[in-house]
This record gives structure tokens, C-alpha cells and sequence, in this order.
């Protein structure tokens, strides 16, 4: 039987790999969920619609009675954490809410979390993370999005899983959480400015010890995870499975970019980068590169953020790879894959 997902937020890194994965699978129908919504090919359609609005929710998605999984990845920022949570619920509430209830074969609902359920953002937390770690003091909408999925599932045949990645690397233009393209611009950048390449971050962060997920192995290992039913009704994190320090990784990074590197010189991109759109168009018309707005490859606060976690930061993997999901992907090899694919999108030089 063909399976038919929804994926929520399907412009993103996590819900655009997604949605390529099930379509290579081919028995699976997707519709992609999204505020801009998108062009609907061979076997994917697309719904532009606001979340936030219960109403319109309601109305946009009426007719998917025969939705079988449901693949949550949609995010809205704010400024403070407190101003997170009635957003991001509102959302998972208002897409649930919308189909669970005429869905009857309905099988699975994968909510995309992350470390912040471990106060990863907050601090030096505990490491390895492990998904049986104690929550930490609300506000955290990733905790009161999972308790509302579990308060909902109790009693009904489907069941749901709560999906912990790091930080998620893979190619998505637009998207503020875009670490490849924040690596990739600063260094395309500093060659065109005849600049060694200088790590940004804290002083503490260049040695601290840390693990990435690629978007690929998170939409293999989440359509694993929905797809088997001993996996239901549980958290997993998900990463590649291998460790590394930026001081090991920024000379290899810098290698690629034919650039020597300095040492690292702590300053906010987010502030250094702002002035930087002529330098950027002037690229453009330099080397002949496809013509993206500047507002589009940046992430620069994002890259503050994580070149400024000055303590170590990752999870325990294990519980997935017991539950017979075993692939891992070299954390290395991933970014210079991300880069050369920016490279043959003439997005970089």
C-alpha cells in the first residue's frame, strides 16, 4: 500500500531532504506543508498555508482523510525563549489537530526536536545527552510540543517519535539555520578579500568537542523510525556518529578553500558580515554565480550561536543503533560534500 505523508515545513534543510528521500523511495505520496508553499512534482503536491491560523488550518487541510504519517519540521523564531513556545505549539497543535482526527489510518507522527531539550543552548550541559536526561526549567516548546503528542496519542492505534538531531548541515537556501552556507560565504568571502580564514567564534569553542548531523542521514534514519513499530512512542537522537574539534576541522575547511588559516580572532558575524551585500553582488558579476539575494545565503546569527558554544556539545546515538538503524556519515567528508554541491549550484565561487 502506498504510504502518504505530510511533511510540515518543507522549504527547510530537514523537510526539503526529507521529502527527496521518500521520493526516492517511490511508495510513498508526499504533500509538503508551508507558509510559501511550492511547485508540485511527479508524485509531491504542496499547500501553502498559515499554521497559526486554526481556521484556515482546518479549512487548507480538510480533504487529507488518507494521510498515514505525519513528519513535523516547521519552526518560527522569536526573540526570547518564553516567546518561542505559543508559536511553535500553536503550529504542531493546529496541523495535528487538523488531520488526526479524519486520518483513520493514520500510523505515525515524528516531531523534529533537538538538543535544546537538553538546555544545549542554555550552557555547558550534561554530555553525552541521552534521551532518559531529566528536562530542564521551561520555557522549552520542544518539551510542551512532545507532551502534547503524548497527551493526544493515549489511546489511539498510531504513535509518535520525538526526533533529537545536532546541529543539521545539508543544502537549503533561505533557511536561517543553514551552517554550510554561513561556513561557505564567510570563506568564498575572506578569499575574495585576500584573507587568511579566521575562526569567528569563542576562544573555548575552537576546542571544545562536537558532532553534526547531516540531512540525509536524519531523513533516512526518520522515515526508519516512523516506518517500525518498535520505535514508536520514543525519543531518538540522531547524529553521524562521530565526533571532531573545530581547531581539527577549520584547516581542513580552509584546505578547500584554498585559504591559509590565522589564528582564531573572536567577532560576530552577525556584526562583521552586515555590510557586506556589494561585496556579495560584486561576486555575483565576478565569477559568474547564480544570482542569489544576499538576504538568502546568510545565516550569520545562526553561525554566532554555534561558534559560540565554548563547552562540549553532543548526544548519545546509541539507542537508535540498538533499535537496528546503523549508518553514520564522516562528518568531514560531509562538509566538503555540502560545499561542492554549492560550488555546482554556483551559489560559491
Amino acid at each position: 500500500m502506498t504510504k502518504k505523508a505530510v511533511v510540515v515545513g518543507a522549504n527547510g534543510i530537514i523537510g526539503g531532504n526529507l521529502i527527496s528521500h521518500l521520493v526516492e523511495l517511490g511508495d510513498w505520496e508526499i504533500i509538503g506543508l508551508s507558509r510559501r508553499g511550492g511547485v508540485p512534482t511527479g508524485k509531491v503536491s504542496h499547500i501553502a498555508v498559515d499554521l497559526l491560523d486554526t481556521a484556515e488550518a482546518k479549512e487548507q487541510l480538510a480533504h487529507l482523510t488518507d494521510v498515514t504519517h505525519i513528519f513535523y519540521a516547521a519552526y518560527q523564531d522569536r526573540t526570547g525563549w518564553a516567546e518561542l513556545v505559543p508559536p511553535n505549539l500553536a503550529m504542531l497543535m493546529n496541523a495535528v489537530n487538523a488531520i488526526e482526527p479524519i486520518a483513520p489510518d493514520l500510523e505515525h507522527i515524528s516531531l523534529m526536536q533537538g538538543y535544546k531539550v537538553y538546555g544545549a543552548h542554555l550552557g555547558p550541559f550534561k554530555t553525552p545527552a541521552r534521551e532518559t536526561d531529566a528536562n530542564h526549567m521551561p520555557p522549552e516548546f520542544n518539551i510542551d510540543q512532545q507532551d502534547f503528542l503524548e497527551a493526544l496519542q493515549k489511546g489511539k492505534s498510531w504513535t509518535w517519535s520525538a526526533l533529537r538531531p545536532s546541529v543539521v548541515v545539508g543544502f537549503a537556501l533561505g533557511n536561517p539555520m543553514n551552517l554550510a552556507s554561513v561556513i561557505a560565504v564567510y570563506a568564498s568571502m575572506s578569499k575574495e578579500l585576500g584573507l587568511p580564514l579566521r575562526f569567528p567564534g569563542k576562544p573555548g569553542a575552537y576546542d571544545s568537542l562536537l558532532e553534526m548531523t547531516d540531512a540525509g542521514l536524519l531523513a533516512r534514519a526518520t522515515v526508519f523510525i516512523a516506518t517500525n513499530p518498535q520505535c514508536g512512542n520514543q525519543a531518538f537522537n540522531i547524529n553521524n556518529g562521530d565526533l571532531f574539534r573545530w581547531s581539527e576541522m577549520w584547516p581542513k575547511i580552509a584546505r578547500f578553500f584554498d585559504l591559509e588559516v590565522a589564528p582564531p580572532l573572536p567577532m560576530s558575524l552577525n556584526v562583521v558580515m552586515a555590510d557586506k551585500e556589494d561585496l556579495w553582488n560584486g561576486m555575483i558579476e565576478k565569477h559568474g554565480l547564480a544570482r542569489t539575494p544576499y538576504k538568502d545565503v546568510l545565516s550569520w546569527g545562526f553561525g554566532d550561536a554555534v561558534f559560540g558554544w565554548d563547552y562540549d556539545f553532543f548526544a548519545d546515538g546509541s539507542r537508535l543503533r540498538r533499535a537496528g538503524f546503523h549508518e553514520i556519515v564522516d562528518t568531514e567528508e560531509m562538509f566538503m560534500r555540502v560545499f561542492r554541491d554549492l560550488r555546482e549550484r554556483r551559489i560559491i565561487p
